[in-house]
């Protein structure tokens, strides 16, 4: 019986795309992360005269370490905004949980009555979703919707307003005079507490500072595009979650869902949220000023 050695044939389709093919596409997905997988066919047809589908792309993205993810919305923070984030994390850093416990957080957000159901997908790598290239850039309070003001401690929920009318200076200095002292002395904090509210021009306005000058034992002031150092932040997603659960059909019916969700909100959530702000702020450090996955 004659014996030999011979390569036997393959099972399954051929590869359709080199070693250097592969690698060319993963520079373009490297290069723009958010880069669809026809587009990038189309762009190895014109440039290298290979005719592959969609599928044949994916795959070799694939095989490359990447996955098709949702990107994560982070705001778009300039260089001299890093710096101020910086400086603000290094200076409260080091502060303990009982000074944060003396602060109160506010903010305004909206919630609208319908969510978009738009969808936007990103190749990237596992745990690289905080990269700056995978990341949607998004401006706040965009849409229709119900306008509030709201304010937490680890002590709780303060007063939340709907806000029906323009946001102005003066719309937001008597929204403080009728709830800040009121909350503060809900929290059981009124004597001696921090004010937190971020750099908005309706804020920092002079009739607003001079009030604050006056009321608040002490001040402090967010840096600019630092959502992710008020804790608040996270209780507005908390509450968007709650709200979700009600079958909403109106603008009317929005506000008394909100209304009714937020009294319901209790201690154990906002004091959980308050305690992070320093794993926050080395987050902030960590990344030099760059937005955190909070």
């Amino acid at each position: 019986c004659e014996k030999r050695i011979e390569n036997l044939q393959r099972s399954g389709r051929p590869n359709l795309l080199s070693d250097r093919d592969e690698r060319f596409i993963k520079g373009i997905v490297k290069k723009n992360p958010f880069e669809s997988a026809p587009k990038i066919a189309t762009t190895l047809e014109i440039a290298k005269n290979i005719s592959v589908s969609s599928d044949t792309v994916r795959r070799a993205i694939h095989r490359s370490g990447y996955n098709s993810r949702t990107p994560r919305k982070k705001p778009f923070v300039s260089d001299v905004n890093k710096q101020k984030r910086l400086i603000f994390a290094k200076q409260y850093e080091s502060k303990d949980l009982a000074f944060w416990d003396k602060v109160i957080f506010s903010d305004e957000s909206k919630f609208n009555i319908f969510g978009s159901d738009g969808r936007i997908r990103v190749w990237r790598k596992p745990n690289d979703e905080l990269n700056p290239k995978n990341t949607i850039k998004t401006v706040k309070h965009g849409g229709g919707g119900v306008l509030v003001w709201g304010c937490m401690s680890s002590a709780g929920v303060g007063n939340l307003v709907i806000i029906d009318e323009t946001m102005t200076k003066e719309v937001y200095l008597n929204l403080l005079k009728n709830n800040l002292l009121q909350s503060a002395e809900k929290m059981g904090i009124k004597e001696d507490f921090y004010f937190q509210q971020d750099n908005d021009p309706k804020h920092t306005a002079q009739i607003v500072k001079m009030w604050l000058i006056h009321k608040v034992p002490h001040l402090l002031e967010t840096p600019p595009q630092s959502p992710d150092v008020n804790a608040i932040e996270h209780l507005w997603k908390y509450l968007e979650d709650r709200i979700r659960k009600h079958e909403i059909h109106s603008k009317t019916q929005l506000k008394e869902v909100i209304m009714k969700e937020w009294q319901l909100i209790s201690s154990d959530v906002t004091k959980k949220l308050t305690h992070s702000m320093p794993k926050r702020l080395k987050e902030v450090i960590r990344l030099k000023g760059y937005p955190t996955k909070y």
